[in-house]
């Protein structure tokens, strides 16, 4: 368990922002990265067994047979069929957590996993949503990816929102569009930084597994390396996920405040809250 001091709610500016997502990924390491790990230990493996399976396979076939592409094909749809289950842990887990973690209260896992199952299917369709678009937005043309990330911006606090004001998903993205209306290039200027030291901390890790990888081809099969390789390059993001999930919690906190002086409420509470007995 994770005995969590709640966040001090203040204006944040851009860097302090930022600064606040690393300083409570630090304080909280083992709990964000070891929920955003374990999610991505099932289907690295099943890609990574496909991908040997596939390349040692390729290799010893000769002629017409394609026998090997059942199992491969079985083996890669039950790698897909299990990231589709779990996309709500997987970009939801280490946020509740977060929020939990913002409101000072303990965290566990069993709780956050708890907290996950419990709106499962708002989630699931929320991720859906997004992840399709995104990926016909980007397979169009400009004009459709714009307006993409657009709506993505208005919506980024939607689960934040859910999570902590025990909202629907109907209610919690108006919520989103009404707190990022008139801060929209504020947001999404933080997003875009967000991302930039993402994937600077991304190309840093898969450096070192490159390394591994050519330490390992001197003992294993290269087929078998390119899999672990690949499984690898999926717990590398997973290690760094987390990141972006802290932030649109921190994003949702910083609205609220801007608009609402949600820290002058904490302020208030804290002060009318009785002296501990000495």
């Amino acid at each position: 368990m994770s005995v969590s001091v709640p966040l001090r709610l203040r204006p944040l500016e851009i860097g302090d922002m930022l600064d606040e997502t690393f300083r409570m990924y630090r304080r909280h390491f083992l709990l964000f990265a070891g929920i955003s790990l374990l999610l991505a230990v099932p289907s690295a493996a099943l890609y990574g067994l496909a991908f040997a399976w596939f390349s040692v396979a390729l290799r010893d076939t000769t002629g017409t047979d394609l026998s090997y592409l059942t199992p491969l094909i079985a083996t890669a749809g039950a790698g897909f069929l299990v990231t589709l289950a779990i996309l709500p842990f997987t970009n939801s887990a280490v946020m509740y957590a977060a929020c939990e973690s913002a409101l000072g209260r303990p965290v566990t896992l069993g709780g956050v996993f708890s907290g996950i199952l419990r709106r499962y299917f708002p989630l699931l369709g929320y991720w859906l949503l997004f992840t399709v678009t995104g990926l016909l937005a980007a397979l169009l043309c400009v004009a459709p990816l714009v307006l993409w990330v657009w709506v993505f911006v208005g919506w980024i606090i939607v689960t934040p929102a859910m999570f902590i004001e025990n909202i629907s998903l109907g209610a919690a993205m108006r919520r989103s569009w009404q707190l990022v209306r008139g801060r929209w290039w504020r947001t999404f200027l933080v997003l875009f930084l967000m991302l930039i030291v993402w994937y600077v901390a991304r190309v840093a890790l898969d450096a070192f597994l490159q390394l591994g990888q050519f330490l390992l081809a001197i003992v294993l099969s290269p087929f078998i390396v390119a899999g672990v390789t690949l499984a690898g390059a999926e717990l590398v993001s997973a290690l760094v996920s987390p990141v972006l999930q802290i932030l649109i919690v921190l994003i949702y906190f910083d609205l609220r405040v801007r608009r609402e002086a949600l820290d002058l409420f904490q302020m208030a509470y804290r002060l009318a809250a009785p002296a501990p007995a000495s």
